[in-house]
């Protein structure tokens, strides 16, 4: 074996960087830490979240009781989420402009950040764990329940949270409950080796659990694709077209054939696929095999052929939709839709669309409200640029939104950097925590600010 040292992997000589930066941090704040009664300030409040995902500041008690406190802890933790918050006063200790940017940073930790400002709230995230898109619309709807509690206002914002963040709670979170404001030295393996072989092993880990939940993804997806292909062929039989049959045509041959190529794809690339994001490839094989199916009964029939259409937005088994409709999710907006005829005719008649459900941790939920574990699946069928139109102000939709994820249909960010829970230090971007305490119930913000910090509360 060769004595020469091997080259660490490229991220990290920065994350090696933070790590050492975060040791000398820590060992300076071990002498001057302030007795456990001081009155908190904002170190304080980021070693509070360090130990747990919701931390109440002693002078707004009033507002989140230890018992509410304790739950929605208990919540997230559950859900295995990087989701923080915090319930604070509204003094000069905590900058309305600066203080959700300056905790992110102080946290250290790639996730979703929730503060409760006096009556005031907001949140950001990061992009790889949430969209700018996704954190506004959810932080909106919340703040759009007036004169809500803090105990609403906050579990209404982590129930959205959980169900769309990415990433994993941090490994530095202990036993259950809310931060009480004590200061503690949150010293983590790697930091505490502080060396290439501990950052080294950080790494390895964090690659590990992603590769767990990447597995468990695709794994979830290729029930939902098994179900496609098997109605796809159970078509294909009950079409009984044959090449030699009397009438026949060329041009119904060659339907034939790419319906059956497809039919073949779609078995062959859900078979290799290695992660989630290769299922976009099989629902669209499975796409073009149902057009070319449609249009194959058409030739047989003598009727008109059919238009290239998406698919039947409520369910893409019932093939090519046949014309689009108006049509709104429970507590969303209108917006139009591609329908198959049998959707189109309910939908017209005041009744539910036969809608595709999938499974979820909360049971049977349409697609679009699974979360962005089915982004892949959908962007096949609907293709990058349609999809998040037809799903805004639905849960898939707003994970779709945001720029990380507009050619990544997978719910993968293309950009790199720490998994939603992973330490980060300040390696973060300000810019998606700017803005969104605006009260006039818009985006807040601007631009595409919308996250993490700003005056716009």
């Amino acid at each position: 074996m060769s004595a020469t040292p091997r080259a660490l992997p490229r991220p990290l000589p920065a994350l090696f960087a933070g790590l050492v930066a975060a040791l000398l941090l820590v060992a300076g704040g071990a002498a001057l830490a302030p007795p456990a009664h001081a009155a908190t300030g904002l170190n304080e409040v980021a070693e509070g979240l360090k130990k747990s995902p919701v931390y109440v500041d002693p002078r707004a008690s009033s507002q989140l009781s230890s018992a509410d406190a304790d739950a929605l802890a208990k919540k997230i933790k559950d859900a295995d989420k990087p989701v923080f918050v915090a319930v604070l006063p509204n003094t000069p200790d905590f900058p309305q402009a600066t203080v959700l940017g300056d905790l992110r940073g102080k946290v250290g930790i790639s996730g979703v950040y929730a503060i409760r400002l006096g009556d005031k709230f907001n949140a950001g995230a990061d992009r790889r764990v949430m969209s700018n898109n996704a954190v506004a619309n959810l932080r909106d709807s919340v703040r759009r329940n007036d004169n809500a509690s803090a105990s609403t206002e906050l579990n209404a914002f982590v129930d959205g949270a959980i169900r769309t963040a990415r990433g994993h709670a941090p490994d530095s979170w202990g036993g259950s409950g809310s931060g009480s404001g004590s200061t503690g030295l949150i010293v983590i393996g790697a930091i505490v080796v502080a060396g290439a072989g501990g950052a080294y092993a950080f790494y390895r880990r964090a690659k590990k659990k992603r590769e767990e939940r990447e597995r468990a993804e695709l794994d979830a997806l290729r029930v939902v694709v098994d179900e496609d292909i098997t109605a796809f062929g159970e078509e294909l039989d009950r079409l009984d077209f044959s090449p030699s049959e009397p009438g026949a045509t060329d041009a119904m041959r060659h339907d034939y054939e790419q319906a059956l190529d497809a039919y073949e794809e779609a078995k062959r690339r859900i078979a290799a696929a290695t992660r989630p994001q290769e299922v976009t490839a099989v629902t669209e094989a499975l796409d073009n095999g149902r057009f070319a199916l449609a249009t194959l009964a058409a030739r047989r029939t003598g009727a008109p052929l059919p238009e290239r259409r998406l698919p039947c937005f409520f369910d893409p088994r019932h093939g090519p939709s046949v014309e689009d409709v108006q049509w709104a999710p429970p507590g969303g907006a209108p917006r139009t839709v591609p329908a198959c005829r049998a959707d189109a005719t309910r939908v017209a008649d005041g009744e539910d669309p036969a809608s595709r459900t999938v499974q979820t941790a909360q049971g049977p939920q349409p697609y679009w409200n699974a979360g962005p574990a089915y982004a892949p699946w959908a962007g096949g069928y609907f293709g990058g640029g349609i999809l998040p139109g037809l799903l805004v102000g639905t849960m898939l939709g707003s994970m779709l939104s945001g720029p990380a994820y507009a050619s990544d249909f997978g719910g993968v960010p293309t950009d790199t950097g720490p998994e939603g829970g992973d330490f980060s230090g300040s390696d973060f971007n300000s810019g998606d925590f700017g803005g969104g305490w605006g009260d006039g119930g818009g985006f807040g913000g601007g631009g595409d600010g919308g996250g993490f910090g700003g005056g716009d509360w």
